[in-house]
């Protein structure tokens, strides 16, 4: 009887592990959509297998990791974490400071303890924490996050002429009855805290950019403010640039010249006298030619050197 009960269980266990083999050999060829279909109906109907995919997914801490940048200068680690503990606990919370100066980077990292918590927290990855609208992406996505959007040129937009008194939460209440804000934030000193002047407010889509810049109306703390595309912004620093020139092939032994400025008004503009002279190396000379042999004698006539031209004369046969 304990045989019979033996080789049962054996038949079992063997019958269990052939099915295994089955059920990957059937799975191995489906496609992903198909897998996270099938996965999700059946960790639906199963608590068990629900909680098996929830552990494996919180596994690693990349998927758990987020990214937040946008920050204000005086906000704090606790101050980050409390922001973000609405959606679930939180492992880990910290601003990131530089090593120098002690000041923070103006970005920070929220770990999660789940990941679902981190799903919650993308859904709604903007948040107004200590009056600037900070945004959260993946860390593993890197820096730039979601603003790597192909359409970002349309729906960034460069805010100028900015009264010091507005604030980053004056600008987005302004800016938000064209739509929903994705980004936005006045441009504060590093040093002062005080605003530079101008912001940026990203929008979620296209349209509610051209509308914000096609609305007429655009005084916001008693001044008329300029709005405009973020990329038509770009590299405008106010100072003429540089004529590039093509740089010439020169002779050996010189020094090739990489970058010229063409100064019309003073030709002397950004010289100082006397300048130093470079170093050049003895140029050399090929040997000259070898001296061409004499002439041959010829009968009847004279090959005598008349002064020093060496021009043969002639002479009547006697």
């Amino acid at each position: 009887m304990d045989d019979f009960k033996k080789r049962k269980l054996e038949e079992a266990g063997n019958g269990d592990a052939s099915s295994k083999e089955e059920l990957r050999l059937l799975l191995d060829p489906l496609a992903k959509p198909q897998l996270v279909d099938l996965l999700a109906k059946l960790g639906s109907q199963y608590p068990s297998i629900a909680e098996e995919i929830k552990s494996i997914a919180s596994a690693d801490p990349v998927h758990r990791k987020l990214f937040v940048r946008g920050l204000a200068w005086n906000t704090s680690s606790e101050t980050l974490c409390a922001a973000f503990q609405e959606h679930g606990e939180i492992e880990e919370g910290a601003v990131i400071y530089d090593k120098a100066t002690g000041k923070s980077r103006g970005y920070g990292f929220i770990t999660y303890k789940h990941m679902e918590s981190t799903h919650r927290a993308l859904r709604a990855p903007s948040k107004l924490i200590d009056g600037r609208l900070a945004v959260c992406n993946l860390a593993c996505e890197g820096l730039s996050g979601a603003s790597n959007a192909p359409d970002l040129s349309l729906r960034k937009l460069y805010i100028g002429s900015l009264s010091p008194e507005v604030s980053s939460e004056m600008l987005l209440n302004f800016f938000g009855r064209h739509g929903e804000i994705e980004e936005g934030s006045v441009a504060y000193d590093k040093d002062t805290n005080e605003s530079r002047g101008f912001g940026f407010v990203t929008y979620k889509t296209a349209e509610a950019a051209k509308k914000a810049i096609d609305d007429p109306e655009k005084t916001l703390g008693g001044r008329n403010v300029i709005v405009k595309y973020a990329d038509s912004h770009k590299g405008k620093t106010g100072q003429p640039s540089a004529v590039p020139m093509t740089a010439l092939p020169m002779a050996p032994g010189y020094v090739q010249m990489q970058h010229v400025k063409t100064h019309i008004s003073n030709p002397h503009v950004g010289y100082n006298y006397p300048q130093p002279v470079a170093s050049y190396p003895a140029p050399s000379y090929p040997s000259p030619p070898a001296a061409p042999a004499p002439y041959p004698p010829v009968s009847g006539k004279s090959t005598t050197p008349v002064g020093m031209n060496n021009y043969p004369c002639y002479y009547p046969k006697q």
